[in-house]
C-alpha cells in the first residue's frame, strides 16, 4: 500500500514526485467538448442552430445513427459534492410534466428530421433518473421509440441511485433494450456518506447490482470519488476492496472537482477536510493499483474495465469514442441532448438548453428549441478538437500538416516542457503518452487548447476545477 507522506508516489512502477504534482495541479478543463462550454457564447442563433442540426443530421443518421442523452433532473435530497445540473424535491407529481415538456422537445427535433432517426445510444442522466417511476419511463421511452429506428448495435444505459432503483425498474428498462447501468456509489464510509449527505448503506449497492445482473444487465459500472473530504488512505482502500467484492464491470474512479463558486452545495464543506494534491494523487495512485492487481485495465480519463467489458473492447479494436456522457463504444458525430441544460452536439456545432426547468419548460410549450448558448466551430476548432479527441481515447495522435503553423506557434512549445517531465514523446508528425503521462491527461490536451493558449494573460480566464 501507497504510505501517506511519501515524498514520491510509486504504484505500478511509476514514480511521481510531489514537485511534479504540483506543478500539473492547475485548473484545467476535463474536455467532454472542444471548444470547452466556457467559451461558448450566449444568445445561440436557434435558426442558425436549426439548419445545422437538420444538415449534419441528414448526414450522419444514414452513415452511423445518432446519440440521445436525456437530462431527468430530480433527487429527493442535495449530494453536497455534487456539480450537476438538479432539482431537489419529494414531489413526484413533477414526473408527468417534466416528461411532457421533454417528449415536446424530441418531436420539435423530429420535426426537422426527413426520415426516422437510426438510435445507436441512449443514456438516461441526471440527477437521479430513478426518481421518475418505471411507468414514466417507459412511457418517455416509447414516444421515442415510436416512428425511430433502433440499430441491432446500440447501447442503452442508465446511471441509477442504489437506494431507488428497484426491480421494478431494472425489468422495465431491461425489456425497453437497457443493458448497461451505472451506480453512483462515490464512496462507501460512513464518515464520508454523512459530510457529503449522501448515505447509503453498502447491502443497497449490492442488492441493486445483484438484482441488475440476474434480470441481465450486461455491464454495471460503479462511480467513485477521490478526493473527498475526510476521505484517508486508509477509508479509499476500504471502498475499493468492497467494491472489488461486488466486481463491477466498469469503474469510474472520477477526481472530485470542487467549484463552490458554480455548486453552491459545495460551500458547506471545510476546505480543511479536504485532501490536499498530494494525497489525492496518493489516493488515486492506490485506487489504480488495486484494480489493476484485481485484472481491471486503466482505460483513460479515470476510466477502468474488465478485459470482457466492451469499454476495454473499443479501445483494444481503436472504436473509444468520448463525448458528454464519457467514454463510449458507439462512435456516433451527433449527439442529441433533451431536457433541462442538456448539451447537444452536431459535429459542428454545440447548443445547451436552458439551466432553470420554468425557462426550458416556457420555450417547449411555445414549440421553440430550448439552446441558451453554444458554439459553431471553424476548420481550425474541428482540427485541434480531434488532437483532443485522440490524446483522451488512443493515449496517440498523428497530426495535420494543414496545422503547422499554428502547432508551431501554441502547441509544440507546451509539449517540449510535458516532454522534459517524461509525459510524452513527439515528433512535428505525431504523440505519444507516456504510462506516466496518463496521470495527466487533462494537461496534455490543454497543449491543444487554442482558446485556452490565446487568453492565457486575460484578466477574465474561465475557472475550471484542478487537474488533480
Amino acid at each position: 500500500m501507497i504510505a501517506a507522506g511519501d515524498p514520491d508516489f510509486c504504484g505500478m512502477g511509476i514514480t511521481i514526485d510531489n514537485k511534479l504534482v504540483a506543478k500539473y495541479n492547475l485548473p484545467v478543463p476535463r474536455y467532454t467538448s472542444y471548444p470547452t462550454v466556457p467559451f461558448w457564447k450566449e444568445g445561440l442563433d436557434k435558426k442558425l442552430w436549426e439548419e445545422t442540426f437538420t444538415r449534419q443530421f441528414a448526414i450522419h443518421n444514414k452513415q452511423e445513427g445518432i446519440s440521445l442523452y436525456l437530462h431527468l433532473p430530480f433527487c429527493e435530497s442535495l449530494c453536497t459534492y455534487c456539480g450537476c445540473n438538479k432539482k431537489i424535491t419529494t414531489n413526484h407529481s413533477v414526473e408527468e410534466e417534466y416528461l411532457a415538456a421533454l417528449t415536446r422537445e424530441w418531436q420539435l427535433y423530429r420535426d426537422t428530421m426527413k426520415e426516422r432517426p437510426l438510435i445507436r445510444e441512449i443514456h438516461l442522466g441526471g440527477g437521479t433518473p430513478t426518481f421518475f417511476s418505471p411507468r414514466n419511463l417507459a412511457g418517455l421511452l416509447d414516444a421515442i421509440y415510436r416512428e425511430s429506428i433502433i440499430h441491432p448495435q446500440h447501447e442503452f444505459s442508465i446511471e441509477g441511485h442504489p437506494n431507488n432503483t428497484t426491480t421494478s425498474h431494472l425489468q422495465t428498462l431491461f425489456d425497453l433494450g437497457f443493458r448497461r447501468i451505472s451506480y453512483g456509489v462515490q464512496d462507501n464510509d460512513p464518515d464520508v456518506q454523512y459530510i457529503i449527505n449522501r448515505i447509503q448503506p453498502l447491502e443497497n449497492v449490492r442488492k441493486a447490482t445483484e438484482s441488475a445482473r440476474k434480470i441481465g444487465f450486461q455491464s454495471v459500472n460503479f462511480d467513485l470519488i477521490y478526493g473527498l473530504p475526510k476521505q484517508t488512505m486508509q477509508t479509499m482502500e476500504r471502498t475499493i476492496l468492497q467494491t472489488l467484492e461486488l466486481k463491477p464491470d466498469r469503474i469510474a474512479f472520477y477526481s472530485y472537482a470542487h467549484v463552490p463558486w458554480t455548486s453552491r452545495g459545495q460551500r458547506l464543506f471545510d476546505e480543511n477536510d479536504l485532501p490536499s494534491a498530494e494525497v489525492k494523487m496518493q489516493l488515486y495512485l492506490l485506487g489504480k493499483q488495486l484494480f489493476t492487481q484485481h485484472g481491471y485495465v486503466d482505460i483513460g480519463m479515470d476510466h477502468f474495465a474488465l478485459p470482457s467489458d466492451d469499454l476495454y473492447i473499443a479501445r483494444e479494436e481503436g472504436r473509444l469514442h468520448r463525448n458528454f456522457m464519457g467514454y463510449t463504444t458507439q462512435r456516433t458525430s451527433m449527439l442529441l441532448g433533451l431536457g433541462v441544460s442538456s448539451i447537444s452536439d452536431a459535429g459542428t456545432a454545440f447548443a445547451q438548453n436552458h439551466k432553470t426547468i420554468q425557462q426550458y419548460y416556457e420555450s417547449v410549450n411555445n414549440k421553440e428549441f430550448a439552446v441558451a448558448k453554444g458554439y459553431f466551430l471553424n476548420e481550425e476548432d474541428v482540427s485541434f478538437r480531434q488532437y483532443i479527441l485522440n490524446i483522451s481515447c488512443k493515449g496517440f495522435t498523428p497530426f495535420n500538416p494543414a496545422d503547422t503553423d499554428t502547432l508551431k506557434k501554441f502547441s509544440f512549445p507546451e509539449l517540449k516542457k510535458l516532454e522534459a517531465d517524461g509525459l510524452l514523446s513527439w515528433n512535428e508528425q505525431q504523440l505519444t503518452v507516456t504510462e506516466r503521462g496518463m496521470h495527466f491527461i487533462r494537461n496534455i490536451c490543454r497543449a491543444f487548447d487554442l482558446h485556452l493558449l490565446r487568453n492565457e494573460s486575460s484578466d477574465k480566464k474561465p475557472q475550471y476545477s484542478k487537474a488533480i
